[in-house]
């Protein structure tokens, strides 16, 4: 059985952009895209955000990810991965907010509920689809006991063929995103509480705080 510290995962708040020294946290988001300059976004997807002490983090479903680092004694004000200033600014009010980048605008809003509109009701892997994934699938899951009575949509990204490398978002049963990540023969969670898990025959068997539980098929990581 292995075991791994961290924090627990749970949906973003408000409270998150003010305080500078909150414990990580995520919450999936949409994020509409305008170009610098423009009036009208270039896009609407799917995004997840982040935030640890003050760090922004905002990871997009076309693949772009923005890691933004505070500066300066003026809140608001940050320097992204590339060295480039930042402005968050607050003009959706309790909705979102925008943050100011030299080539583009990008508006978070807390409500995603339009994009899972938008992927349609028949897809029962919502709001994960192949458009974005290697792969999406429903993972057995289950809150309180490991009864694995659920199934919960989930999203693989595999690595090179070979590798063993995968990392697995799934939506927890409590609505939550959960983060799965496979390497060298183990499993992680990135900023996740405890971590157990064990691996009887072809099935990865998680548990997140005795509280969380998975069955990750040895298929869903390696393909086939």
């Amino acid at each position: 059985m292995k075991v791994q510290s961290g924090q627990l995962l749970v949906p973003g708040l408000l409270a998150l952009l003010v305080s500078p020294s909150v414990m990580a946290d995520s919450t999936r988001a949409r994020c509409d895209i305008y170009p610098a300059g423009s009036d009208h976004a270039s896009a609407s997807i799917a995004c997840t955000f982040s935030q640890y002490q003050g760090n922004v983090y905002i990871d997009r479903s076309d693949g772009v990810s923005h890691e933004l680092r505070p500066t300066g004694e003026a809140a608001g004000n940050f320097i992204d991965q590339s060295g480039n200033a930042v402005y968050r600014q607050s003009g959706l009010g309790v909705a979102g907010l925008i943050f100011r980048m030299p080539a583009e605008s990008v508006y978070v809003y807390w409500d995603a509920s339009s994009l899972a509109a938008a992927v349609g009701e028949d897809n029962p892997t919502a709001p994960y689809t192949t458009a974005e994934y290697d792969a999406t699938t429903l993972l057995p899951c289950s809150t309180g006991t490991a009864a694995h009575d659920r199934h919960c949509p989930a999203g693989i990204r595999r690595g090179a063929p070979g590798s063993g490398l995968a990392t697995i978002r799934v939506t927890a049963p409590d609505g939550t995103e959960r983060v799965l990540v496979f390497e060298n023969g183990a499993v992680s969670t990135p900023g996740g509480g405890e971590l157990t898990w064990d691996k009887p025959g072809d099935e990865w068997h998680i548990g997140i705080d005795q509280r969380e539980f998975y069955v990750v098929p040895e298929a869903a990581v390696h393909g086939g």
